[in-house]
């Protein structure tokens, strides 16, 4: 009697560009280490009509998807279905395609960063200061998780004040957040100061008072790099700061979320963050 092949359930990350993204070696090695049968691949999509080339993936038989750069805020209008932290951050980063043709969003971003800050790291954030370094994408999807961790003060830095402005409105209920420009600083020290914009892509750092950063202070940068620090890294390391931190924590910890969401359990990150930055 013919055996019937396996299926073997599909997954992938869309995003433009996305050949560089580290996704499917993360998301390969969830699946070994819990030996679940998977594919995961990097899909490069057209800027022009998310909507239809999701549709597409969706009839050919995806599971579901991690979404990243420029289509998160696409993704999330799209959803039929979105969970509370996806609606706080306004974006979608992890797609589910159900069985009855629904597409479910979520963001795993925020719970990505604090289980890397705590877990990983050993950071507290409850009765800290943190000083957030930006106001775009990438910020709305972390501040309702750290604001739910009740730090003592948040502040968003932007080079342009009302963009940060308009970021903290929606967000001033669920805790103490401020803006200011880059020049508004001044010399108060920060606990924790989070990079989140987009600088490090052309090896520069904010325009940031090193005053803000005190002998205690922990500096972390949303970027990664596996052949060195990044420039945000390097740049706090070189003044003073107690630890500098780069984001490859967060990336396979938001991805170990996603795996959960579409597989239903909890896999060992460390190990996987080990073995990529000994592949390097």
């Amino acid at each position: 009697m013919a055996e019937h092949p396996v299926s073997i359930d599909r997954y992938a990350v869309v995003g433009n560009p996305v050949a560089h993204s580290l996704s499917p070696r993360i998301h390969l090695s969830f699946a070994g280490q819990m030996q679940q049968q998977i594919s995961y691949e990097a899909i490069e999509l057209a800027i022009d009509d998310f909507p239809a080339q999701i549709e597409k993936l969706q009839q050919q038989g995806l599971k579901g998807a991690n979404v990243t750069v420029p289509f998160k805020q696409q993704a999330w209008e799209i959803c039929s279905q979105r969970s509370p932290r996806a609606e706080q951050a306004g974006a979608v980063n992890t797609l589910s395609f159900n069985d009855n043709g629904e597409i479910s969003g979520d963001n795993t971003d925020g719970t990505g960063l604090t289980r890397d800050l705590q877990d990983n790291h050993d950071i507290r954030i409850p009765h800290r200061k943190i000083l957030i370094l930006g106001a775009g994408g990438a910020v709305r999807g972390v501040l309702a998780p750290l604001l739910a961790l009740e730090p003592e003060r948040l502040v968003i830095a932007n080079r342009t004040l009302k963009k940060a402005e308009i970021l903290a409105s929606d967000f001033i209920s669920a805790g103490a957040v401020s803006t200011c420009g880059y020049d508004d600083l001044g010399a108060d020290k920060f606990d924790l100061i989070i990079n989140a914009t987009a600088a490090g892509l052309s090896d520069q750092v904010p325009p940031l008072n090193e005053k803000v950063i005190g002998s205690n202070s922990i500096c972390y940068d949303l970027m990664y790099r596996l052949d060195g620090p990044t420039a945000f890294v390097a740049w706090a390391r070189s003044r003073g700061a107690a630890s500098a931190i780069d984001g490859l924590g967060m990336l396979v910890e938001q991805a170990a979320e996603s795996f959960y969401i579409w597989r239903g359990v909890r896999v060992n990150t460390s190990e996987v963050i080990d073995n990529l930055r000994d592949k390097f």
